[in-house]
């Protein structure tokens, strides 16, 4: 990849199919689509070259359409949203790297996109990207939901798991405790490496943890982690859908004053 012109797509995956919550990608938050309102924070990313929405579903593309946004259908059959992001990169062409911004992150910061593509363009050597942030409180860092990671002195991720990790040995010394941070669910991959990872099957720590980024770690694909202060807020269900709306009322009634 060095020595030629780097350029950045994000892609974000959207599907209508939810267990707990259906349909969510057009749920109307604030008086738009869930999914517009990542488009629209996705596109005040400076560095980002283009932004499209991914979708096997009409409903979705239609409405993206309306409200302006470039879409590419993509397969049925996808089990994942990087499959999907990996259908869309093959179409494209002159694209170097990809950012994978999910459906449902409303309040994505654009900074930390930036960042991300920053890193990715910047240094051959970071093939693929997340981001994490520190924990709020212990009972935060102790739920299965909450997506622990820890990394080496490289910045690279060691490990992502469901469980607390590391073991604190000595409860005694203080001093010698980790405490890991929190993943957050954005990535970005050179494109070689988002083409290899869909091919690679399912490993056994993946399949344990359910976290696909563990099927990289497994097959040795290096993943830088940059530590954020961003957290995001994301839709899974609809009461995280009204608390999104009250935020967006208090960012923009703080404007207003």
């Amino acid at each position: 990849m060095q020595g030629k012109p780097s350029s950045v797509a994000l892609v974000i995956p959207a599907r209508w199919g939810s267990t707990r919550f259906p349909g969510k990608c057009l749920h109307p938050i604030a008086g738009k689509p869930l999914v517009r309102h990542v488009w629209e924070r996705s596109l005040l990313a400076r560095n980002i070259s283009k932004v499209l929405i991914a979708t096997d579903d009409g409903r979705i593309a239609a409405a993206a359409r309306e409200f302006g946004a470039e879409v590419v259908m993509t397969s049925t059959a996808h089990p994942s949203g990087t499959d999907r992001i990996a259908e869309a990169a093959s179409r494209l062409r002159g694209i170097t790297h990809f950012i994978n911004v999910q459906g449902d992150e409303p309040l994505i910061d654009p900074r930390l996109i930036e960042e991300l593509a920053a890193v990715l363009v910047r240094d051959p050597k970071v093939v693929m990207v997340t981001a994490a942030t520190p924990f709020l409180d212990l009972k935060e860092a102790e739920d299965p939901n909450c997506v622990k990671v820890v990394t080496g002195k490289s910045g690279n991720a060691l490990y992502f798991s469901r469980s607390r990790i590391p073991f604190h040995r000595d409860a005694n010394d203080p001093a010698s405790a980790v405490t890991p941070l929190l993943h957050l669910g954005i990535y970005g991959y050179r494109r070689d490496v988002l083409k290899q990872l869909v091919r690679l099957t399912p490993t056994p720590l993946e399949q344990c943890e359910k976290l696909e980024q563990l099927r990289a770690l497994e097959h040795g694909i290096p993943i830088r982690v940059l530590r954020t202060n961003h957290r995001g807020v994301g839709v899974d269900t609809p009461a995280d859908a009204i608390r999104v709306a009250k935020l967006l009322k208090k960012g923009r009634d703080a404007r207003t004053r």
